[in-house]
């Protein structure tokens, strides 16, 4: 992350840039959508749109269609339901993983109260299912309803893994596979089938999707014991203390030696911390170089979801997306 270019950290402000239109009447679709006569989803909808965030994921739906060369607006309305699909996600996993903070600012739970965060959470997955429907078309209801669907279910494979030492890189990758990066292939996956581009093309779509979205949870991963808490939004070592077997700590605990074994077995496996514990996971984890080593593999990720942009001819959009890739393993939030 030290090797970070003016060039990566402002891809994706110039990839907003490149999309200004459509994201911002994506943005009013989001917020007509979000009305309601019960006050208390509008009101916890606007303290969502308050705490802001990246739009990542509507962004690569918008930039797909344009990069497939669309001249149509159903981009928008299908760009506004991944953002309520990703942003119901958000409500719930902080519900499950009792977080207070989210961007910066409080979370929605501990603002408004688990339930409405979980019943507010379930109307933004039903705004969604609307959007899909009113689109009309079989194909995309078929893979944003099968993300929606793998999302759940690496979600619960998460919470299958929390606390055991013994989980596999291979079930870690299974799990932000689906918790993330599904749903990253889906956004832009969806703006090729509008754009009715040919099978090949719409796969490469969602492959540059599902590697980037691993990229982006692997960072994200790493920046939960590297970042700066007020950069990062979310206080640093949640993952830690809510026991989570991520990246960082499965790449400790496969080089440690019996005293470090027994400290992830105590602090990890069994839940046992004291404040001091999180200041020697950070220490175990330079010993092996884990932050580092999960942000290389994110740059494998990253490059081979640039390769998988090849399938396209060379364009301003298609740089910009190359460029955004290159800026998850940049990002320091």
């Amino acid at each position: 992350m030290d090797g970070a270019t003016p060039l990566t950290t402002n891809a994706l402000g110039r990839l907003t840039a490149m999309l200004e239109p459509e994201l911002l009447a994506t943005n009013q679709a989001i917020v007509a959508r979000m009305d309601s006569p019960v006050a208390l989803i509008p009101q916890l909808a606007v303290h969502l749109v308050a705490a802001g965030g990246k739009r990542l994921r509507p962004l690569l739906t918008l930039a797909a269609a344009k990069l497939c060369g669309y001249e149509g607006a159903r981009q928008i309305n299908l760009a506004a339901c991944v953002e309520f699909i990703h942003t119901a996600t958000l409500l719930h996993d902080d519900v499950v993983d009792e977080s207070v903070l989210r961007r910066g600012f409080a979370s929605a739970n501990a603002v408004f109260g688990n339930k409405a965060s979980v019943l507010v959470g379930d109307f933004l997955l039903a705004r969604a299912f609307e959007l899909m429907v009113e689109d009309g078309s079989l194909e995309v209801l078929r893979i944003l309803c099968s993300a929606s669907a793998t999302i759940a279910e690496g979600e619960v494979l998460q919470l299958t893994t929390q606390n055991d030492i013994s989980t596999t890189e291979q079930k870690y990758f299974d799990v932000i596979r689906g918790k993330t990066a599904a749903l990253f292939a889906a956004a832009c996956e969806v703006g090729g089938v509008i754009a009715e581009r040919p099978a090949a093309q719409k796969a490469a779509l969602a492959q540059f999707g599902m590697d980037l979205g691993m990229a982006f949870q692997l960072v994200d991963d790493a920046l939960d014991y590297a970042a700066d808490e007020a950069e990062l939004g979310k206080t640093v070592g949640d993952d830690f203390r809510e026991g989570k077997l991520t990246y960082p700590v499965l790449l400790a605990i496969a080089g440690a030696d019996s005293r470090e074994l027994e400290f992830w077995t105590r602090t990890i496996g069994e839940g046992e911390q004291s404040e001091a514990d999180l200041v020697t996971a950070l220490a175990f984890m330079q010993r092996h170089n884990a932050i580092q080593r999960s942000i290389a593999r994110a740059d494998v990720f990253v490059e081979s979801a640039c390769v998988a942009l090849a399938a396209f001819p060379e364009s301003p959009m298609r740089t910009a997306l190359e460029d955004t890739a290159r800026y998850t393993t940049a990002r320091r939030f």
